[in-house]
């Protein structure tokens, strides 16, 4: 369940930080009672951003895919690449 506090809890910066650690997850920040600010702690926001990078990729494979349906051989690909950048 997300957390969601009112900025005026944006004060006690140690138990904010110390809660965005500890739930490895998103603090939502309000202001009167309205969304206004989204906390978290570096290595959730490391995470995220990792995990947007693998869904784009992700999806630009599966467009092209979808564009000429032409796939590799993985054990070719890779000792083509291998034979490339490793002698």
């Amino acid at each position: 369940m997300p957390q969601i506090r009112p900025i005026t809890d944006l004060r006690n910066t140690t138990e904010i930080s110390e809660l965005c650690h500890a739930k490895r997850e998103p603090l939502f920040i309000t202001k009167n009672g309205y969304g206004d600010l989204v906390v978290m702690s570096i290595e959730t926001y490391e995470e995220l951003m990792e995990t947007i990078q693998t869904d784009a990729a992700i999806n630009e494979a599966e467009k092209e895919f979808a564009s000429d349906g032409v796939l590799l051989d993985a054990r070719e690909t890779l000792s083509a690449l291998r034979r490339k950048h490793f002698g």
